[in-house]
């Protein structure tokens, strides 16, 4: 892909100049991210290599831990359901960020917007006239047979055709620096709370790195966030009310729901503080009820409204459905996206992107294999020492085979698993990913990552990307695994400014 080789090539010159050597340091035959094959800086690099360079002895590991204490006593944390030493967990943070030039992002950024393009096209159409399945693109069971597929949501029309409002698109790199999308998240993305924490802390340690590597700015993502919920309210109120819909307090992502609200200066409430009449939504407070407008809402589909998906449910709101219907509240993201979520539907992206923008892919998806295929399934389960294998509706790390680390007991019970359940498998080769400097007790060693970039949308020609996202690191060695649930850590992600681009301040 032309995009691809030209970010490759803009990333791998370091060697042909005078560029400082990271010491002690060795990038392995991995492709590295802040330094070349032979750990010498790649141009945006050289200023944090220099600093590295120029740190005394234990340095490092001082400001790692300061860091780190700084981030307990803010209380940055998520919820590890399945630990049985406690639930609760401080994000692992790692001090050396990863820097991704102007090129390479420019690259990402366009294939992000033309990808969340043709993803709301594609939520749109399969609600309504179904185009794609008719014309024979993507077949009709691959859709019906998704449990995210929200039969509930058939002939919504949200304003604008956006559906997805905000989106995390995890991303990865190979062995020869190119780009490619992982998956699609576009429920209830999170992560970006730990994004702004991890800046704020970066630029703390690191000022003159900071500075002279020309990074462009995070902190103003609260703000375009607020303004674009403000600009989804109904019949173009003046003075919207604006609020975050939280689970509560033992969802894994609580902490995220409560800093966002507070950036934003909203309200952070949970379903029993709402309540629904005559199709509008209203906020108890101490002085009474108050209209709600606009709903970020952090609480999946299937708990959002017990008259229309799961009865059981106590964290969602009943009769919200009505009032969305209705067009009294604005929901961001509207119900019925998981869908697009879906591993299996993700291997369709590109074909989308070709049918409603006539487009070719600026990104390129993982090359994967669906086990609903006869012809694709034979394949999986004759090279399950090879392959990466996936459940089609788990996140978070979890429902994976890694083949070439599974032991061969591993490998056979997912072979029965996919014969039984083979819409719920896809598969994929095991990339080489891209591996960034990382501290592993008083050394620097290289582990692997992938970003999440997060992604606001107002409209087909109004779309943000922020620069940078959530880089998140493998903390094993050898670890392909990056999820925080699964022992992952995060990094600071330093999208250096093109020529006229504003650069944050240390």
């Amino acid at each position: 892909m032309q995009s691809q080789s030209q970010s490759q090539t803009s990333d791998t010159t370091s060697s042909m100049t005078d560029y400082p050597r990271l010491e002690n340091y060795q990038s392995e035959g991995f492709y590295d991210e802040v330094v070349s094959a032979d750990s010498v800086a790649r141009p945006d690099s050289v200023a944090l290599v220099d600093l590295l360079n120029r740190l005394p002895a234990g340095e490092l590991i001082r400001r790692q831990r300061a860091i780190e204490r700084s981030l307990y006593q803010m209380g940055i944390t998520f919820t590890v359901y399945s630990d049985e030493e406690g639930t609760e967990k401080i994000m692992p943070f790692d001090i050396i960020p990863r820097i991704i030039s102007a090129t390479v992002w420019s690259d990402i950024e366009l294939g992000l917007k033309q990808r969340i393009r043709a993803l709301n096209l594609f939520l749109d159409d399969v609600y309504n006239e179904r185009r794609i399945i008719n014309d024979g693109l993507i077949p009709a069971n691959i859709i019906d047979s998704c449990p995210q597929y929200m039969s509930q949501c058939k002939g919504l029309k949200p304003p604008a055709g956006v559906w997805c409002h905000i989106t995390g698109t995890d991303l990865v790199r190979d062995n020869a620096g190119s780009v490619f999308v992982l998956e699609d998240n576009l429920r209830c993305p999170s992560g970006v709370s730990y994004v702004l924490q991890n800046r704020a802390v970066m630029k703390k340690n690191f000022p003159r790195a900071f500075s002279d590597s020309s990074v462009r700015p995070v902190n103003d993502y609260p703000a375009r966030l607020y303004q674009m919920l403000r600009r989804m309210a109904p019949q173009d109120m003046p003075n919207p009310t604006v609020v975050v819909l939280t689970p509560g307090v033992y969802n894994s992502a609580y902490y995220e729901h409560s800093f966002l609200a507070h950036q934003m200066g909203v309200e952070l409430v949970e379903g029993r503080d709402l309540l629904i009449e005559n199709d509008h939504v209203y906020m108890r407070t101490t002085d009474g009820r108050q209209q709600v407008d606009v709903i970020y809402r952090r609480v999946d589909d299937t708990f959002l409204d017990p008259e229309v998906f799961n009865k059981e449910s106590v964290l969602g709101v009943p009769g919200l459905m009505r009032a969305y219907r209705a067009g009294n509240v604005a929901l961001a993201n509207a119900p019925g996206t998981g869908v697009a979520d879906d591993k299996v539907v993700y291997a369709f992206v590109p074909e989308m992107i070709r049918y409603y923008l006539g487009e070719e892919p600026i990104l390129n998806n993982v090359p994967t294999y669906l086990c609903q295929r006869d012809e694709d399934r034979d394949y999986v389960l004759a090279h399950l020492d090879e392959l990466v294998v996936k459940a089609a509706g788990e996140s978070g790390g979890y429902g994976i085979l890694i083949g070439p680390h599974a032991t061969e007991q591993q490998r056979a019970e997912f072979a029965e698993k996919i014969r039984e359940n083979p819409r719920n498998y896809v598969a994929q080769p095991t990339l080489q990913l891209s591996r960034v400097p990382t501290m592993t007790g008083e050394t620097l060693e290289g582990r692997h990552v992938d970003l999440r970039p997060y992604i606001l949308c107002e409209g087909p020609d109004d779309v943000w990307v922020l620069p940078g996202g959530l880089t998140r690191v493998a903390l094993k060695k050898g670890s392909l695994v990056v999820n925080s649930s699964q022992g992952g850590g995060s990094k600071d992600t330093w999208v250096v400014a093109s020529p006229g681009q504003i650069v944050a301040r240390p």
